[in-house]
């Protein structure tokens, strides 16, 4: 080999070096170059409000079982399965024929106490009007008319007592509406012996319902319990009438949990004059609630939640640190959170594990959406 064609040898491994050396430092800063923006949101303040739906029954305002009152047989029902009645109206007559008998015995007892008072009592007068004169009467003997008409009129206030119960049991051979409603149940039919629960029959002879107000009966989570007071006015949709709403007044809370659901009744009155909605219909009822005024929100995905815990990354100086931190309610893909944050503070939109705690990041504003 000549010495011109040595000095080409060299400088072509020198070049070779020289490429080799240089390749990966530029590879490693072009991935540099093209590592991802991570966006960032400032953290703000505000007022989440959220909402929930809970389910809940219709019931009658007023419903009521009627029994006959005593031992008999159906003679007469005026009203069915569907009536329309007022306070007071006649629903149904029975009919005891040992009642007549009774009646009868007591008219008979009264009039022979009545008879025997009035004749102890002219009796004591007599007596009295000759005991002035002195010596005709003894005094022993005008009070022993005395004690025998006072004895007398007892037993004839006790026959009169006794005509009254018979005359009140006469009045109990009639059921009569105790308020406005409809009848929804009908148990017996004319002729049925019937009388009081467990001893003429077991089914009422009629179920009586008020629906031109009905009560929505809601059992509110222990979460919840807060957001509802007697003034508290709430939306609620029925399966039979889908897309449309009704309104509901809250009227009664319980004051207390239910051991078992952890959850408190709530009552809220349904105005019902069109008579639409019925008593034993499921609601979903619809509660609207805000949060606490001054809490921190953050897009949802900002929230990491690892195997550690829950955290936000907040960049400060190019760097990530992972704030750990409690959550709240969750809306609208916001979601509040409490922590050692302040207001202001650059928080990683899209969180994720791959963003390592005190690692360098590059980072750049939110995109608009």
């Amino acid at each position: 080999m000549n010495k011109s064609s040595a000095i080409n040898f060299i400088k072509i491994a020198m070049l070779a070096f020289t490429l080799q050396a240089c390749g990966p430092k530029e590879e490693k800063k072009a991935e540099v170059d093209e590592a991802p923006v991570l966006e960032v949101v400032p953290l703000k303040k505000g007022v989440l409000s959220t909402s929930v739906d809970i389910p809940g029954e219709l019931v009658a305002y007023q419903q009521v079982d009627l029994y006959a009152k005593v031992n008999s047989f159906i003679k007469k029902l005026n009203v069915d399965i569907g009536s329309q009645v007022h306070a007071g109206d006649l629903l149904a007559t029975m009919e005891a024929p040992e009642f007549n008998s009774q009646l009868s015995g007591a008219q008979s007892r009264l009039q022979s106490q009545e008879a025997l008072y009035q004749s102890s009592k002219a009796t004591y007068n007599r007596l009295l009007q000759t005991s002035k004169t002195p010596g005709t009467v003894s005094p022993n003997e005008l009070d022993l008319a005395l004690a025998k008409q006072n004895s007398d009129l007892a037993q004839l206030q006790s026959a009169r007592a006794s005509l009254r119960e018979v005359g009140d049991n006469r009045n109990y051979l009639q059921i009569r509406a105790p308020f406005d409603g409809i009848i929804t149940a009908r148990n017996v039919s004319m002729g049925a012996y019937v009388g009081p629960s467990g001893k003429g029959s077991e089914l009422p002879v009629f179920t009586l319902q008020e629906q031109k107000k009905l009560r929505l009966a809601v059992s509110v989570p222990e979460s919840y319990t807060g957001v509802l007071n007697n003034k508290s006015e709430v939306n609620f949709t029925v399966k039979a009438f889908p897309g449309q709403n009704f309104t509901a007044r809250v009227t009664r809370l319980s004051g207390a949990l239910d051991a078992r659901l952890r959850s408190q009744r709530t009552e809220m009155d349904v105005t019902n004059t069109d008579k639409k909605l019925l008593p034993g219909m499921v609601a979903e009822v619809h509660i609207p609630f805000s949060g606490a005024d001054g809490t921190f929100i953050v897009p949802a995905k900002a929230v990491l939640n690892s195997t550690q815990g829950v955290y936000v990354i907040k960049v400060t100086g190019n760097k990530a640190h992972w704030v750990a931190v409690k959550t709240g309610r969750t809306a609208d893909d916001k979601t509040e959170v409490f922590g050692p944050l302040t207001e202001g503070d650059q928080i990683i939109k899209i969180a994720n594990e791959e963003i390592r705690d005190n690692s360098d990041v590059k980072t750049g504003p939110a995109k608009a959406e």
